[in-house]
Order: C-alpha cells, then sequence, then structure tokens
C-alpha cells in the first residue's frame, strides 16, 4: 500500500515524503454464520487507570533515549519533544492478552509473512529462519534471478488465489512461456514442536510443448537463519531419487528440525553457502556467486561450496519440465525417531495432494459461507474474488526493526542525524501491494480489516492489537511502518522518516466499529464474542489516547472543525501543496495552506472515531472520565446545520474544505541565475490573492458526510448529492466513479513537473465502496430518494465489478486505481490486493455499520 511523490523505485499513497516536513510544524495543536450464537456478556463495568508503573517506565525510557542518542545541553523543550515522539504508552499491551498465546501463537506462528518476494516463509519471531525461492527467468534473451516481486520481471500474473491466512494457500506465477504453482500447507502432529510442521509444493510446467533440447528449469529454495546460528547440511554430494535431508539444526522455539526434499521427477541438486547477517541482498548474493562460476565452468550451476559456520543455504534444484518438488520443514524432531519417515510421507507425494484437496475444497466452502454470492454474481467474478481475498490474507506479513522519527527542526544530535529511532517493534499486518508497498500502511489497514474480521475475527484483533501497541505516549502512530532491513530495502532513503505531527486518517475506527456492531447483533459464538470482548476492553484506553492525539493536534482555529496539518504552506514547486496525511495526497485544498483551514473529510473521520468509542463504551458498561465527552462530541458532530453551515456550498449541493484559496495559481518555467549559472525551474505562480472561501473542488472529499451516512434521507442535500454523483461531467463513469470532477480547474493535472495526477481523477476502489455502502443505506430508508439511490446502487456495483472482474482476466491483476479516461484500465501498482480487494464485499453486498 498502502502517499508522497512519485518515482519509478517508490510510490507513496500518503506515505511519507521529505517535503512534508518540519516535525514540529504543528506540535501545539467472519462475522460467523454459526447458529445458537449467545448475546455476550458485555456489560461489563470498567474503571480504566494509568498502571501504578507507567511513571517510572516513562521516565527510564526517556534516559535510555537521552543516552542513545546524546542530545545537545539546553535544548529544553525540544528534547523533551523528542524524547516522547520515541516513548512507548505506558499501558497494557494488546498482545499481551491470554488469547493471543497458547494455541493462537503456535497455530499462527509459520506463515507466507515475507510478502515482497515470491515465496517466502517465516515465523512470527524477530529472528526466524526464513525460507524462499528463486528461480532463473529469461528477459530479452538474458537470464535474470526472479526472488523479489517487482514489476520489472514482467510475470504474466502471480499471487495467492486461495489463502485462509493460517494453514493453506496456492499460488500461480506465469512467467513468460512456463508456469510454477507454489502450494502451502501446515499441519500440527503430536511429535511436532510449537509452530507444527509444513511444506511447500512447487509445480512447474512449460507452456509449449517439451523437447529434448529444451534447457532445464533452474530453481532456488533457501534457509537462512536470521539471528546468524548455523545449521547442519546434508553432507551427500548428490540427490537421491525420492526423499532427501538438506539440512538440520536446532532452536529454542521450535526444537531440533529438518528440512527435506521430496521429488519422483529427474532432478540435479547443487549447493551454496553463505555466513552473513544481511537477509535483504540475497538476490544479489546468489546471482554473483552463479555469475562467478559461470565465467570459471561455463556452467550455470551453484559450485556445491559453503563458507565456515553458514547461516544461509542455497539449494539449486534444476528439472526438466514438468517437475514437481516437495520441500517439508519438521519441528520438534527427535533424531532416534522412527517417524520422521511417516511424518515427510504426510507432507509429500499423493498423500499431500490429497490434503491440499481438503484445503482447497474447505476454502471455496469457506468463501461461499461467508460472502454468499451465488445468486450475485458469476463464475468468472466468483474466481477474481476468491483470488482478491487470497491475495489479500496470504500478503499478510511479519516485520520486526524500528521507525526512523523526524526530531523537531531547531533540534540536532550531536551525531549530526536528524532523526531518532521508535524503539524495537513487531507488526502483523496485511499489505497494500507485495510488489509497491510491501509493508504496513495505517491508511490502508482498516479497509484491509473489513474482509479480514469476516473472514477471520482473530487474525483481525491480532493485527488491529499489533498496531494499537504501536501508540507512542502522546497517543500517535507512524502511519508508514518501514521495519527491518527487507522492507527498508524497497523505500529510498527520503521516504523512510516519519514526522510525529503527522496523522493519517484512522480507518481502524472503521473496522472496530463495524466489529462491535457485528457484536452487537450476536452475529459471534459465545466463545469468540467473549475474546472480542475482552480485547475491546484492552483496546479502549489505547483507542483513547489516539482519539485524544487527533483532537488535540488535527484541531481547528475554531470549534468542532479539524484540519490535517503538515502541509507546506512555503513550497513553491506545487501546483496545490499536497495534503499526504489526508491519504488523498494530491486531491486539491486551500491554495494558500494555514491555521484557517478546516477540512470535511477529516470532520467526518472525527465523527466516525467519536461515534465508535461511544458505541464501545455503552456496549462494553466502560465507566471513563472520557463517557460523557464521546456522547456530547458525537452529538455536536452529528448536527447537520452545523455540518452545513461549516461545509455545504448550497448551490452546488456540495461540501468543500475552507480556507485561504485562490484558483488562478499555475506552473511555468523560470529561469534563475546563480553565480552566473542560468537554470530552469518549474514554479507556481499565484495570479491573485488569496481569500478564505470554500474550496471549490468536487470530489471524493466532497462526498464525505454522504458516505458516514451523516445526510438525513428527507433532506434536499441528498437529492443535491445524488445529482453530483450521477452526472457524466462531474464524477459518473461506466467504471467506477472518479475522484476529481472533470470541471476542477486541477482535474488531471500534473502538481509538479514530475508528479504526475494521482487522486485527481482516477477511480479508487476503497472510496467508491464507502460511496456504494452508503447508496445501499439510503436505498434501504424511506425517504424521498430511495428509489433514486438503489437505481444508482445497482448500476455502480455492476459497473465496479465488471471493470475490476475484466481487467483481472486481461491483465492477471487487481490494480491500485483504474482509468477514468481510458476505458477503465488498471493503473498504479499491481498486484493491488489492499483496499481493491473490497470487490468481494461488493459481490456480496456486504457493507459496513457506520455512523447511522
Amino acid at each position: 500500500m498502502a502517499g508522497g511523490n512519485r518515482t519509478t523505485t517508490h510510490r507513496s499513497r500518503g506515505r511519507g515524503s521529505p517535503e512534508s516536513t518540519d516535525a514540529d510544524a504543528d506540535a501545539t495543536r467472519g462475522k460467523s454464520r454459526r447458529q445458537g450464537a449467545r448475546r455476550p456478556h458485555l456489560q461489563r463495568r470498567i474503571s480504566w487507570t494509568f498502571p501504578v508503573l507507567g511513571f517510572v517506565t516513562l521516565l527510564l525510557i526517556g534516559s535510555l533515549v537521552y543516552y542513545q542518542w546524546g542530545f545537545g545541553e539546553g535544548e529544553g523543550e525540544l528534547v523533551k519533544r523528542a524524547k516522547r515522539s520515541v516513548t512507548p504508552l505506558p499501558m497494557p499491551k494488546l498482545m499481551d492478552l491470554p488469547q493471543f498465546g497458547g494455541y493462537h501463537k503456535d497455530s499462527l506462528y509459520w506463515g507466507t509473512y515475507r510478502p515482497h518476494v515470491y515465496l517466502g516463509i517465516r515465523a512470527r519471531t524477530p529472528q526466524s529462519l526464513i525460507f524462499g525461492m528463486m528461480w532463473l527467468g529469461i528477459k530479452n534473451g538474458q537470464y535474470h534471478l526472479r526472488h523479489v516481486c517487482q514489476d520489472s520481471d514482467e510475470l504474466s500474473t502471480y499471487g495467492w488465489v486461495e489463502h485462509n491466512g493460517r494453514d493453506y494457500g496456492r499460488q500461480v506465477l506465469r512467467d513468460h512461456d512456463f508456469n510454477i504453482e507454489t502450494s502451502f500447507l501446515k499441519q500440527k502432529g503430536e511429535e511436532s514442536g510449537f509452530g507444527g510442521d509444513w511444506a511447500v509444493r512447487l509445480d512447474i510446467s512449460n507452456e509449449v510443448s517439451n523437447n529434448a533440447e529444451e534447457s532445464p528449469m533452474h530453481l532456488f529454495f533457501y534457509i537462512a537463519d536470521e539471528s546468524g546460528q548455523s545449521f547442519t547440511m546434508n553432507s551427500q554430494e548428490s540427490y537421491r531419487h525420492g526423499t532427501t535431508l538438506l539440512a538440520s539444526g536446532s532452536r529454542a522455539d521450535v526444537g531440533a528440525w529438518q528440512l527435506q526434499l521430496h521429488s519422483l521427477d529427474s532432478v540435479e541438486v547443487h549447493t551454496a553457502g553463505y555466513k552473513s547477517p544481511h537477509m535483504h541482498n540475497l538476490t544479489e548474493l546468489v546471482q554473483a556467486t552463479l555469475a562467478v562460476n559461470a565465467r570459471r565452468t561455463g556452467l550455470i550451476q551453484l559450485p556445491d561450496i559453503k563458507e565456515s559456520y553458514s547461516n544461509i543455504m542455497v539449494y539449486q534444484i534444476s528439472a526438466e519440465l514438468p517437475a514437481k518438488v516437495d520441500l517439508v520443514f519438521l519441528s520438534g524432531v527427535d533424531s532416534e525417531s522412527s517417524t520422521i519417515s511417516e511424518r515427510v510421507a504426510t507432507l509429500t507425494g499423493n498423500e499431500f495432494t490429497r490434503k491440499l484437496s481438503e484445503r482447497q475444497k474447505a476454502f471455496g466452502e469457506k468463501y461461499d459461507r461467508l460472502f454468499d454470492t451465488k445468486q450475485k454474481v458469476n463464475k468468472e467474478e466468483k474466481a477474481v474474488g476468491k483470488a482478491a481475498i487470497g491475495n489479500l490474507l496470504g500478503g499478510i506479513g511479519y516485520f520486526y526493526g524500528q521507525s526512523k522519527i523526524a526530531i523537531p527542526k531547531d533540534l540536532t544530535l550531536k551525531n549530526g542525524e536528524k532523526s531518532i529511532s521508535y524503539w524495537p517493534a513487531e507488526l502483523y499486518t496485511a499489505v497494500p501491494s507485495r510488489s509497491f508497498f510491501p509493508r504496513g500502511f495505517l491508511w490502508d489497514e482498516g479497509f484491509h480489516q473489513f474482509l479480514v474480521w469476516r473472514w477471520d475475527v482473530d487474525i483481525c484483533m491480532d493485527i488491529i492489537g499489533h498496531w494499537l501497541d504501536l501508540l507512542n505516549v502522546d497517543g500517535w502512530i507512524p502511519r508508514e511502518q518501514i521495519l527491518g532491513a527487507e522492507a527498508l530495502s524497497k523505500v529510498p532513503e527520503e521516504f523512510v522518516v516519519q514526522y510525529p505531527s503527522n496523522g493519517n486518517p484512522p480507518t481502524l475506527f472503521l473496522a472496530l466499529r463495524d466489529l462491535s456492531k457485528a457484536l452487537y447483533l450476536k452475529e459471534f459464538s459465545s466463545e469468540e464474542a467473549e475474546r472480542i470482548s475482552t480485547f475491546l476492553e484492552r483496546a479502549y484506553p489505547r483507542l483513547d489516547a489516539w482519539f485524544q492525539w487527533f483532537n488535540t493536534t488535527q484541531s481547528g482555529k475554531h470549534e468542532g472543525t479539524f484540519y490535517w496539518h503538515g502541509r507546506d504552506n512555503s513550497t513553491r514547486r506545487e501546483l496545490n501543496p499536497k495534503t499526504l496525511t489526508s491519504g488523498l495526497d494530491d486531491f486539491p485544498r486551500a491554495s494558500h495552506p494555514n491555521d484557517e483551514e478546516r477540512h470535511v473529510d477529516l470532520r467526518c473521520w472525527m465523527l466516525l472515531a467519536s461515534n465508535c468509542m461511544h458505541s464501545i463504551q455503552q456496549m462494553l458498561g466502560i465507566k471513563h472520565t472520557s463517557v460523557k465527552d464521546y456522547a456530547l462530541m458525537t452529538k455536536k458532530l452529528s448536527e447537520f446545520d452545523v455540518l452545513n453551515k461549516l461545509h455545504l456550498d448550497e448551490k452546488s449541493g456540495a461540501y468543500f474544505d475552507f480556507g485561504y484559496h485562490t484558483e488562478k495559481v499555475r506552473l511555468r518555467w523560470h529561469e534563475l541565475r546563480e553565480n552566473e549559472v542560468i537554470r530552469r525551474e518549474f514554479l507556481r505562480e499565484t495570479l491573485e490573492q488569496p481569500q478564505l472561501r470554500f474550496v471549490p473542488h468536487i470530489g471524493y472529499v466532497s462526498l464525505f458526510p454522504f458516505m458516514m451516512g451523516i445526510i438525513p434521507s428527507e433532506s434536499w442535500v441528498l437529492g443535491k448529492q445524488l445529482d453530483l454523483i450521477s452526472n457524466r461531467s462531474i464524477l459518473w463513469t461506466d467504471y467506477g466513479l472518479r475522484s476529481l470532477s472533470k470541471i476542477s480547474t486541477v482535474y488531471m493535472k500534473h502538481n509538479t513537473e514530475h508528479d504526475p495526477p494521482y487522486w485527481r481523477g482516477a477511480i479508487w476502489i476503497n472510496m467508491n465502496y464507502m460511496i456504494l455502502s452508503s447508496l445501499h443505506h439510503y436505498s434501504q430508508v424511506d425517504g424521498p430518494y430511495k428509489d433514486r439511490a438503489g437505481e444508482l446502487y445497482e448500476e455502480l456495483r455492476s459497473n465496479l465489478i465488471r471493470n475490476i472482474v475484466k481487467n483481472y482476466h486481461e491483465t492477471g491483476f487487481l490494480w491500485e486505481n483504474y482509468d477514468q479516461k481510458n476505458k477503465g484500465k488498471g493503473k498504479g501498482a499491481r498486484p493491488f490486493t489492499g483496499w481493491s480487494s473490497l470487490v468481494v464485499l461488493i459481490m456480496a453486498e456486504s457493507y459496513p455499520n457506520l455512523a447511522r
């Protein structure tokens, strides 16, 4: 996922930019369908208190931060502010709840948690054994090693077409003339160690008929220990037909382990072993070894040499196609046990095939049960839906590391650095795109969890719990999580630093509001309901801290107003200063940012969050000093007349931002002379004085009160909103609703010389889903616009499904956004099975319960 300057190496969707700068500028401001589920014990009287050791912990961490980074003397408030930005919130962690230990932790320990590579397996622990696959592909007549997901490999398609998020997945990769199908399966036997055993099947075939002169396929499977611990490689030099031991070792987490290979096809195995602390450059390591050995021997193979104390082993598996290879990881292995071969047999050959078929059937049945699309979509559409949720679940990753946090502008560290490190933290999260955005994004995650909680509520709570445990003492969460060397290797350095004055839409409240409503409606079994209630109880004080951060740092100049802080008010290079923090990046806001701004979308997010907090309070019977505050704030932000006074343009019926604005701005080339050298720069010119006014750009921002269901069903404003939605000159297309009106002065315009339009016309699925949800709502409630809302709902839903499915079958991918000018063609990152996976819920007609 999933903002900022777009480059060929990094696309930022509200995702951190050096131009968002000045960290201190604003610092002072699965639903269960089981029968017989009973009402959970909701009326719990809870009284929250600050932990006794909280203050002591705060002081200790603060002192550690001070001595670690060596702040200069006499900096006073700036030093204090910097220390606070990297100090954890001193409250009990969600991930310390007993429900996330025991069976839950054991069952989720191993998984396909390295989404940035085509196939990557690891455990949910900071220093894990990691596994992965590479292969040699041919591009422009030359060999290229495929490993990390990237567009330049030009695969026809790749992604998990089925994945249940726990113990089964099937992925299809098409690389020019051949296919690789990877299947993952996990099981826990009586003799298994912690996390159980797992196996991977690599099934390779050629799309053209084989002949004797064809070159073999070269696959590479590797195992590496992030802790640097070495392990034993089987001393046998030649591969034995059938099953052979590749490597073995022992770890504190899983006990003694073995990696075994099984194949009945004719395969040849070569090896290389390395001693290295680095896991992010394995592609280059293997590629260099192959090149050196090719020059020496003329053969495309690893040299069968390993360094002393190797903690990385790479196995080259060369085979004539078609070929099938099973790789088995056994944990808790007793070397004297006579059952090892039996355990391997259950995860290889025909028995493995049978188990994969069972899991595949179970996946399909669960999909049908949860999303009930039989009468709503055809077979082709359903296949796309299954692939969408499969790759979303298969793209869940585990990361560990430290975020880089900007220090206040006028503060300098003794080493000259302008950032400090967050505390070491882990994150279990879905990712927007395995190629472009294989890391955690706060803005995207709430949309992901719409799907995940319906599929597996315990995985959803685990993910949200990890995010909320990242809150600092001020109640702030870094909005882009780039944790660990592998994640950092995908992001240019200038995009890494996070700014503690900058927020991101609190979309986790979307999922939590939806989840809590489902809990209230008794849509879970009693056991699930108990776990959810316990989770919400523990989450409440953290959510309260998060909400209060927004309410204080993002508040406007006048009561009840809010604006996204962090916009650059001095830029000369942007046609309209970006609002990365809003998630809508280059959507046009006030041309001249200042503290008079008020943003309608942020006001709506605050209403959603306040309403969610109030609902949790009521449902669980929470006693807290903020109880009356949330009830009052929800009431105030729901006042329709106040909303209209602040944001409604009665003539158009659109809701607008407010601020210092002029439409008369342009970008043009200027010649600048410096030290007798003339250079040209593309700079902004303002042709008239900006004035306090509505910002007259109709688009997604204009529809936020509609999306959140704030507009009364009988109001004339609702009719006007439907006019805007259905007008082809404004938002309507045959492929979905565009993000910015065609009549906007910045419609499809570049924001800088190098920044193409992003949220200035393209069709985005997350916003279309929210709009569709609201149309569905208004089509179900009495009012003069009920029938019209229903007609628009049916047509928009049909357009979205048809276009997404068409693009998937033509290109092999779901896309980041869709081109409203070029027949709905997919654009941006691919595969984008983050919020574009919401097509599953569109097909199922499953929509959130928000502030209605």
